[in-house]
């Protein structure tokens, strides 16, 4: 088993994708916009390939991801309908997720700066994950 170091990058990865897609499930059904629902729903097939990528690396490690708890999808999906309180907009929807993915660059920003002498194949994917995160705002700018 890899040591606990790299688990827990992995993990960072991991829960950073769970958050990227039950905020678009949070928010999926209020948008307007065919091409904008298109656009997250593209957003949310690159999070699932990132997790099911690191599923992978997690077994090699011989170890299992940590799912974010209940109370953190739940306080997601209660935060997202008080940010969303009188402006249902897609540009209102669009800010909220620049400011969601924005803290998810942070965080594996935070995470690739710790754990620097992580195994290649967690460091390529988190180096995957923060372009899927800068591209997903670029992506989002047009909707603001």
């Amino acid at each position: 088993m890899k040591d606990n170091k790299n688990i827990a990058f992995l993990n960072t990865i991991y829960q950073i994708c769970e958050m990227g897609v039950i905020g678009i499930n949070d928010v999926f059904d209020k948008v307007k916009k065919a091409e904008f629902r298109e656009f997250l729903e593209s957003q949310k097939k690159e999070y699932n390939t990132i997790l099911e990528e690191s599923e992978k690396v997690f077994s090699s490690y011989g170890a299992k991801e940590k799912e974010l708890g209940k109370m953190v999808k739940m306080n997601s999906k209660m935060m997202s309908e008080m940010k969303l309180i009188g402006n249902k907009e897609d540009s209102a929807i669009a800010k909220m997720m620049v400011e969601g993915t924005t803290k998810g660059i942070t965080k594996i920003k935070e995470a690739i700066n710790a754990y620097d002498e992580s195994d290649k194949e967690a460091l390529t994917l988190a180096n995957k994950l923060l372009k899927t995160l800068e591209n997903n705002i670029t992506g989002l700018k047009v909707y603001l």
